[in-house]
């Protein structure tokens, strides 16, 4: 499992690099492949970064986490 800082989570936004990640409680989610995730934004989110105090606003639990293949910790 990697470890990723918030600088390193940032440049997998979609934009600057392929890669597509998010953060959800200290977890690192790789959701390139998702097509909800397209060019990095998934209705008013953006990947590379950590979702966690977004979630409650979302129509969707934190079980959808669990389609997503976790890559890594956040530091």
């Amino acid at each position: 499992m990697i470890r990723i800082s918030k600088a390193e989570l940032a440049l997998r936004n979609g934009q600057d690099r392929e890669e597509v990640w998010i953060a959800y409680k200290g977890n690192i989610y790789d959701v390139t492949a998702s097509r909800l995730w397209r060019n990095g934004m998934h209705y008013e989110h953006w990947a590379g970064q950590d979702l966690t105090d977004e979630l409650p606003d979302a129509p969707h639990t934190e079980q959808v986490f669990e389609r997503y293949n976790k890559i890594g910790e956040l530091i």
